[in-house]
């Protein structure tokens, strides 16, 4: 068993976000920090982007040393949100509605004319920041292709304001099961690769819990953990709150 003594040197830490938007930032994302250091492990050609897709997608660029990093558009929310309307159920299970449906190109193009898309990163959003987008129009399979191919090509729309092409994409959260999208994205993004984070031997189920716990250590080393090209901060943050707990942790 630990000591009293050693109990009382155990920190936590949380809040990730606030130094940031204090100083300017947006706060979000906070995860590009941890998307480098896992490419520095990663045998793969140079540039490298993570691409995390859960209600909003958003992309990592790493480069060396170089970061990136911005929300891309609606990841599964869109989606989610019309098969539920629809069908009850919480998502469109292996793309299959989507591989049923026909894409609308003109409804992807109206969405793509938002300001949004034509702004440089860093910029992120809300998850329900296209809800106004209205696909009830649809029948249930041309909907879920139509809104599963929105995802694909908003993220296709930030390759002009990335510095370089990348080469290999890996793609983590809820939405890298979804094979009709990652046919979507394989199509709209050649001829880089992309994968599943999986694939690469990351996991993407703990990738997120794993991130932050990567934030809390560089948070108690002192270390940055946002920059300008990532949330738009006006220099690297520190960020993080250290708290002690009232109580010590259980073994």
């Amino acid at each position: 068993m630990r000591t009293g003594r050693h109990e009382r040197r155990r920190k936590i830490a949380d809040d990730f976000r606030a130094a940031d938007i204090a100083a300017g930032g947006q706060g979000a994302p906070l995860v590009p920090v941890f998307h480098r250091a896992l490419v520095a492990a990663l045998d793969r050609p140079r540039p490298v982007a993570v691409l995390n897709i859960g209600g909003v997608a958003n992309v990592t660029y790493v480069d060396g040393e170089d970061l990136v990093a911005c929300d891309t558009g609606p990841g599964n929310a869109l989606i989610d949100d019309f098969v539920r309307a629809r069908t009850g159920a919480a998502y469109d299970r292996d793309g299959a509605l989507a591989a049923r449906g026909r894409v609308d190109d003109a409804f992807i193009a109206r969405t793509l004319a938002d300001p949004f898309f034509a702004a440089p990163p860093p910029k992120s959003l809300d998850r329900n920041a296209f809800a106004r987008f209205d696909a009830s129009a649809f029948s249930l399979a041309d909907g879920a292709a139509t809104l599963t191919a929105l995802t694909a090509a908003a993220v296709a729309a930030v390759l002009p304001h990335l510095p370089r092409p990348p080469a290999a994409w890996i793609v983590a959260g809820g939405g890298a099961r979804n094979p009709a999208l990652m046919r979507m994205l394989a199509d709209r993004l050649e001829p880089a690769t992309v994968e599943r984070a999986d694939a690469v031997g990351w996991s993407s189920d703990a990738i997120e819990a794993q991130a932050f716990a990567f934030l809390a250590v560089r948070t108690l080393k002192g270390l940055p953990i946002t920059y300008p090209t990532t949330t738009g901060a006006p220099r690297p943050m520190t960020g993080g709150v250290i708290v002690r707990p009232q109580t010590p942790l259980s073994q």
